[in-house]
């Protein structure tokens, strides 16, 4: 690499989208336009929705235009108000879909080790005005669901899950997330291992909860002429749903793939001083859709945003996930100036954490070039 010149001539993303069975998804989209139906909840969605509840093994699953609109309209459909506790650590659309609709996000801290909500923490922060907990699954690493469901009941409170980083990974019992708390929610934005280029979904087992929502997401109509509920236009497309279907068919390729570049990463960078990558429970099932990087500022000679510099210069679009906190942004920042006071976790973790490229975009020489570019950095500062 001479001087000036990136590593790479294009680059290199976190979450660049995975591109399923092409001919399968062109075959699915000519269909729709033979049928022309786009959208009002056509075939497409209906097959979705059932492949998505059978592959996890849930009820319902109720499909959306998108994860936001999704976690708006379950915390509607679940009677959320006042305070509902979240993670400080989590992509700002889990507080930003609460927030919109005057329900007031308190940030609780996460544990070190897994980087989701901390249980006690949330235990510390119910008042009189709690009404929900949400948590995140946090890389595709399921909450301790025993101990937040025990808070929900004894405080009566409801409990739903932000599984956006979740799809295909197990939680503690071996079965694969999404029938936990009341409901949960799904994110097949594009970035994700498995895409509808923009969509999301409620799954749920309660009947009652999944014909609510269903509503909801149609502006409340029951049939062509009556409306029963309040509601919103949350649909998701036909042809979010095709490649979603397609996404769905090559979810074990994908996985594989993801697994294959996480190894490729752990190996790579082994014995790097202060770098290591988040472990994933061998005993559980994981999507692998994040490699996720931790910097060591005690044994690290090269501090996090520098190595984000670097990276980006040389066309490795590495990320700061989840960085500053939900907490630093705004408008909770402004609304919540000291909730950082105890966080202290969250605020370490966060400067930390590094996301590097991966997917079906990434190879295994790819892998190398950045692990050895990491390596030189680090080298290059502990001979300073």
């Amino acid at each position: 690499m001479s001087e000036g010149q990136p590593l790479f001539p294009e680059p290199l993303h976190v979450g660049r989208p995975n591109i399923g069975d092409r001919e399968a998804f062109l075959s699915r989209v000519g269909s729709m336009l033979d049928r022309r139906w786009f959208t009002n909840n056509g075939p497409l969605v209906q097959q979705f929705e059932h492949s998505v509840a059978d592959f996890i093994g849930v009820k319902h699953c109720v499909a959306m235009c998108n994860a936001t609109v999704a976690l708006e309209i379950a915390s509607q459909a679940l009677g959320l108000s006042g305070e509902v506790i979240v993670p400080a650590f989590t992509f700002v659309a889990t507080a930003h879909a609460l927030q919109w609709q005057g329900i007031t996000p308190v940030f609780a801290d996460i544990d070190p080790g897994t980087h989701n909500i901390d249980p006690n923490s949330v235990e510390r922060l119910i008042t009189p005005r709690t009404s929900g907990i949400v948590g995140v699954h946090v890389w595709g690493r399921a909450c301790d669901d025993a101990a937040l469901a025990h808070l929900a009941k004894k405080h009566g409170l409801k409990l739903m899950y932000d599984a956006a980083h979740a799809f295909g990974c197990s939680s503690h019992n071996g079965r694969l997330i999404g029938g936990l708390g009341d409901c949960e929610v799904f994110s097949f934005h594009a970035t994700k291992f498995l895409n509808s280029f923009e969509g999301g979904a409620v799954v749920t087992n309660n009947d009652a909860l999944a014909e609510k929502m269903r509503l909801m997401r149609n502006f409340g109509f029951l049939d062509f002429d009556r409306v029963v509920h309040l509601g919103v236009n949350g649909k998701m497309t036909e042809i979010c749903a095709a490649m979603g279907l397609t996404s769905l068919e090559s979810v074990a390729d994908l996985i594989a793939i993801n697994r294959r570049n996480y190894l490729a990463y752990q190996s790579n960078l082994r014995g790097t001083p202060g770098i290591a990558l988040i472990d994933y429970p061998p005993t559980e099932a994981n999507n692998y859709q994040y490699v996720v990087v931790q910097v060591d500022p005690a044994l690290c000679p090269v501090g996090r945003d520098e190595l984000v510099r670097h990276l980006h210069a040389n066309n490795i679009l590495a990320r700061k996930y989840f960085w500053p906190g939900c907490h630093r942004m705004e408008p909770y920042i402004t609304l919540q100036p000291n909730a950082w006071r105890h966080l202290p976790v969250t605020e370490r973790v966060a400067q930390g954490v590094m996301v590097l490229p991966t997917g079906q975009s990434v190879g295994l020489d790819d892998i190398a070039a950045i692990c050895g570019l990491i390596k030189t950095m680090v080298a290059h500062a502990a001979a300073r």
